[in-house]
């Protein structure tokens, strides 16, 4: 009778350990480091294997009208109209998908159409919804594109407003316990500023790295005000030369004409700009370069980083490539090497474009 009671006691304490430490993973990281430091070891314990990135931002369908001759104003053009499914922190995470992943999206869709349509895609991709806000007075975010016959733009008209209304602080913390537990946090400049910094003292709370997608050149400069939490930002250069000078303070960075640079002249030309953003603390610059790829830029070698899939479940392909580039990114591999001011070595590697299909 004895070892039977001491089952039973051992079964009781075990019940009433798992229902505080439900209790604890349910409340806000706080600022205690040894009960978080717990909490985290806990939790990587018992769900590593779950752990999937967090995506915050915007779910957009993109109407692109194309005509097959040149258009005359005030009438119609014959052409083709196509409903494209967009929205920058979208298209990250649809990405990350079809690497494997699982990412959990945190964003707002109306009931309407343009809603319906990228929510069912959604769905039918096995992804969650559970983060994506839904209300009869949401307008999804529509973006029309007026194209001319060459494909390229002549003129767009952006309805995204509903992104900045409904993707509130009080939405976005509902989900701190994904947040938590997530290997990255990646948000997107459409959310707005009061979203951006609530997203960021949660991730910051929980030493989770954030990555920053600048969407525009305009909102770009959103990142002025958390740029303090900021691991990672993509812009591309012209989002870039914004960046730094909003950063800087100074008007002192000037649009560059692409088509006159090579990769390697271009990292020469936006180098002064790319070293602001390293100065602020951000640890890596992914500088996206379209047809000609993009630059890794860091003041510290890409293997010796910990912003990767260290908390992501092990996929094969995904694992693989992260692993494929970190082992090639040796120092000898890296462009203009350079001691900035302080004596901290700048690395930069170029990643060439290949064809491929997502």
């Amino acid at each position: 009778s004895k070892s039977v009671g001491s089952k039973m006691d051992s079964s009781s304490v075990h019940e009433r350990l798992n229902a505080v430490f439900r209790h604890l993973l349910q409340q806000p990281c706080e600022a205690n480091p040894v009960l978080h430091k717990v909490l985290l070891t806990s939790r990587h314990l018992q769900k590593q294997e779950a752990a999937e990135p967090v995506i915050i931002g915007g779910m957009v369908l993109d109407i692109h009208a194309t005509p097959s001759i040149p258009a005359n104003p005030r009438t119609t053009t014959p052409g083709k109209v196509n409903y494209v499914l967009g929205g920058v922190a979208r298209n990250v995470a649809e990405c990350m998908s079809k690497l494997g992943a699982k990412p959990y999206m945190i964003s707002a869709l109306g009931l309407d159409m343009a809603g319906n349509i990228l929510l069912e895609h959604w769905k039918s991709a096995g992804l969650s919804i559970e983060g994506i806000r839904r209300q009869k007075d949401i307008n999804t975010a529509v973006v029309s594109n007026i194209l001319d016959v060459n494909g390229e733009l002549a003129a767009a008209v952006a309805s995204v407003e509903s992104i900045e209304k409904f993707l509130t602080p009080d939405w976005i913390r509902q989900f701190i316990r994904h947040i938590s537990s997530a290997p990255v946090l990646m948000v997107d400049a459409n959310l707005s500023p009061p979203a951006l910094a609530a997203s960021c003292k949660i991730a910051a709370e929980c030493n989770i790295p954030v990555w920053f997608e600048p969407v525009s050149v305009t909102k770009s400069r959103r990142i002025t005000s958390v740029v303090k939490y900021i691991s990672v930002v993509s812009p591309n250069e012209d989002e870039l030369v914004a960046m730094a000078n909003a950063l800087s303070g100074e008007n002192m960075f000037r649009p560059i004409d692409r088509n006159k640079h090579l990769a390697e002249s271009l990292f020469q030309t936006l180098k002064p700009a790319i070293l602001v953003l390293l100065e602020k603390g951000i640890r890596l610059v992914v500088l996206t370069l379209g047809s000609d790829g993009v630059l890794l830029c860091s003041k510290e070698l890409l293997s010796s980083m910990r912003i990767g899939p260290g908390k992501t479940k092990t996929y094969g392909f995904i694992r693989d490539l992260y692993e494929t580039v970190t082992s090639r990114c040796h120092s000898s591999r890296y462009s203009g090497a350079t001691e900035p001011a302080g004596g901290s070595q700048f690395f930069a590697v170029h990643f060439p474009a290949l064809p491929a299909s997502v």
